[in-house]
């Protein structure tokens, strides 16, 4: 095992947070699980400059929600400029984000235009960085079942889907961080790709849920058109190893 490292989690108490955290505390290194519970505050500076000393690394899986383009655009730009700058003044190795795959492409959803903010400011900082780009997680099938169900039919994107288990997501962050930075992103996408349809009526079986599932080509993606590769990764990517099967069992 390589000596021991200390990485800090932004975000670190939260799904693929408070894994990462328990990943790295496993293999022996010291794991800051950052959060505004603790006094740590990407967005408003708080907390960091004690935080980040002696950090080799920080992963960033901060996360909000809102349907408001400024708003979720401001959090995560500001939030990553505070964190690079508040890095490169502690001698932070490594910045790596979590964003998705094809974020770039999807800007007319305002969370994906979020998360292109946040790469777009990471990545002109001068702070060392890895950007590891992530499908839609396992833990988002529900999330995703709910949202496009009406009057007892389910008619989701005619598009392919690729999804990945948080346990996965967490796994390559941490290996990201422990390693030399890209400067550049990676794609991370799930061990098995199919029509979107499939994986949600997979889902909804599993759940007893006899509703139709149908694949509508007109139906975007929460504001956003898409074709159907929108949402996978349209050249090499790193692979989870949990199916959605396997999720499901356990």
């Amino acid at each position: 095992m390589s000596k021991m490292k200390k990485v800090v989690v932004i975000g670190g108490t939260g799904l693929i947070g408070s894994k990462a955290v328990k990943l790295l505390q496993d293999a022996g290194h010291e794991a800051v699980a950052a959060s505004s519970r603790n006094g740590i505050n990407a967005y408003t500076g708080e907390g960091l400059e004690a935080a980040l000393t002696g950090a080799d690394a920080v992963i960033d899986v901060s996360n909000m929600m809102s349907l408001d383009k400024d708003v979720i655009t401001d959090f995560f730009g500001t939030s990553s400029r505070n964190l690079t700058s508040a890095e490169q003044a502690a001698g932070v190795r490594h910045h790596v984000a979590l964003s998705i795959v094809n974020a770039d492409k999807l800007a007319a959803n305002p969370y994906m235009a979020g998360k292109l903010a946040q790469e777009e400011a990471v990545a002109s900082s001068g702070q060392a960085y890895t950007i590891v780009r992530a499908t839609q997680f396992h833990e988002f099938i529900e999330t995703l079942a709910g949202a496009y169900a009406a009057d007892g039919v389910v008619k989701v994107p005619d598009i392919d889907f690729q999804p990945i288990a948080a346990s996965d997501v967490a796994a390559a962050l941490v290996e990201a961080a422990l390693g030399e930075p890209k400067n550049g992103t990676v794609d991370l996408a799930g061990p098995e790709r199919a029509p979107f349809e499939s994986f949600i009526r997979a889902y909804l079986d599993a759940k007893g849920d006899g509703s139709p599932v149908t694949a509508v080509a007109t139906v975007d993606y929460f504001g956003a058109p898409v074709a159907k590769g929108s949402l996978v990764p349209d050249g090499e990517s790193i692979k989870g190893r949990v199916t959605v099967a396997e999720w499901l069992k356990a």
